[in-house]
């Protein structure tokens, strides 16, 4: 896959991060450009910000000659304090690909041996030691970012075969020679939203497979629980006029499609079903809305120049500004936590029903011998505390400041900790919706012969080859982890026979 600054989509974000996917430089001629732009400036007296004076607090102060490629690595040094456990393989990767994307739009200055020494490191599968904390999201992810460019300079700690070695060890086991950083390069490596920007992606694509995962899952609810058809009439939806809940409805329309569970109870006394059933189109649409604007916003972000100061080859300026800034980012994960976090709340309420004989009209607890059997019961619990805890996680992070840097970083975003956030709710939800998945079809074995919707039926009959109808008490743990793992599987299954609109 060639990387260009421009084209970077999430499905292809995704196959590097995860799949491995190898990458390679598309036209270097505007890296060259700005770099040459930053020799120039580098060469004389003129005041540049980071290139010919300090950081932060110190842009006043002028940097002589000699000293400007230490100012880099100093720079790299120093911004190297981050805390925590270290982000996952997947989240730096997706962190290295974007900061060389960004490098490779060619408005910072670095060189291109910069840019093919962090795409190197990728194909073969070294990956810096990066802590999760200790970034406020306001010159971007300074800190975790100084600890990924740290072993691109020989330094720090990184992962090779799994195991955590010093960087220089890493690199020349992989046949990788460390990079001695010239001007602006290390302000280059750290400055931006790469690392919240991964971390956020990947939640975001997690999300959208996660959605579709809660419709299928509410549908086989919906014939479960014995609900009405009628509160998904496509006319309803249509004099609302929100494309996600049309589509929503469409969606769920599709997989009840021919059961013969709804068509058992037409002629039933109940008027209305409860809003976890008859409101999910509503709730399902505004996630569908919701994720459609994050996606967009988060693939801008991919292909941004989001660095400072900025090199413009073409007129020869270097600007000093503020891209850097997270606050995109934050809100967008913001918008997705709170997004997410309802797919499990109103979840975890379908959930609940089943364990009510009287909500139900099923065994309480689903479960033959309750009081000597405990069922799922306890599962409805997790779910609630997931749920529960979602909704801490939900806070926006974005509408929280504090001032750095002598107080001339006064405003930040709080960006990656909005994006880890997100991650955690997206997590949470997963196991909400593997536990629904677990209900319904121990349900719907209740309600044979009759047969189910034509999407209902794959997934129950995908949800059975996996785990078995549920006799007498047993622990629903490892039940619930593999069904929550292997939900972009259960996606794929109904998709490919009755298709899902996004």
């Amino acid at each position: 896959m060639q990387i260009d600054g421009e084209g970077l989509t999430l499905e292809q974000f995704v196959k590097v991060s995860r799949q491995f996917e190898e990458v390679e430089l598309g036209s270097a001629d505007r890296i060259e450009d700005s770099h040459r732009i930053v020799k120039e400036i580098a060469e004389g007296e003129k005041l540049v910000y980071g290139i010919t004076t300090g950081f932060g607090e110190f842009a006043h102060i002028r940097i002589s000659q000699e000293q400007r490629k230490t100012l880099q690595v100093n720079l790299i040094r120093s911004h190297a304090c981050g805390v925590g456990k270290p982000l996952s393989e997947e989240e730096v990767r997706g962190a290295m690909l974007l900061r060389a994307n960004t490098l490779a739009k060619g408005n910072s200055g670095a060189r291109v041996e910069v840019v093919e020494r962090l795409i190197e490191m990728l194909n073969r599968e070294v990956y810096p030691f990066v802590p999760e904390k200790g970034s406020v999201g306001s010159s971007g992810d300074l800190a975790p970012l100084a600890h990924m460019a740290l072993v691109l300079i020989g330094e720090g700690r990184g992962f090779l075969g799994g195991e955590v070695r010093p960087g220089i060890e890493c690199l020349k086991q992989a046949g990788i020679e460390p990079i001695a950083l010239e001007e602006k390069e290390g302000l280059a490596l750290i400055n931006g939203t790469p690392v919240m920007t991964s971390i956020g992606a990947l939640a975001l694509n997690d999300a959208i497979t996660l959605l579709k995962a809660s419709e299928i899952a509410c549908a086989m609810s919906i014939e479960a629980l014995l609900a009405s058809r009628a509160f998904l009439d496509g006319r309803v939806h249509e004099a609302r006029g929100i494309e996600g809940q049309i589509k929503s409805a469409a969606n769920l329309r599709r997989l009840v499609e021919g059961s013969e569970v709804i068509e058992s109870h037409t002629a039933c006394r109940t008027v209305q079903d409860a809003y976890s059933l008859r409101c999910a189109p509503q709730v399902f649409g505004i996630a569908h809305e919701t994720l459609a604007f994050c996606r967009r916003l988060v693939e801008r972000e991919m292909n941004a120049s989001c660095d400072n100061p900025l090199v413009f080859a073409d007129t020869g300026e270097v600007i000093s500004a503020g891209n850097f800034h997270g606050e995109p980012m934050a809100q967008v994960m913001d918008f997705l936590s709170i997004t997410t976090s309802e797919l499990g709340s109103i979840s975890e309420r379908r959930i609940f029903r089943y364990m009510d004989e009287h909500l139900s009209n099923l065994p309480a607890a689903l479960v033959e011998d309750s009081g000597l059997n405990n069922g799922f019961m306890i599962a409805q619990y997790v779910a609630a505390a997931l749920a529960s805890e979602n909704k801490s996680l939900s806070h926006p992070a974005s509408v929280d400041s504090i001032p750095t840097a002598a107080n001339q970083e006064d405003h930040v975003s709080m960006g990656t900790i909005a994006a880890r956030k997100a991650r955690e709710v997206v997590w949470n939800v997963k196991r909400i919706v593997a536990i629904e998945l677990l209900c319904a079809a121990q349900a719907l074995d209740f309600r044979k012969p009759l047969s189910f919707g034509k999407g209902s039926e794959i997934a129950y009959e995908w949800m059975r080859e996996r785990v078995g109808f549920v006799e007498e008490d047993r622990s629903l743990s490892g039940d619930i982890e593999g069904i929550a793992g292997a939900l972009e599987n259960l996606v794929a299954a109904v998709e490919s026979e009755i298709g899902l609109e996004l």
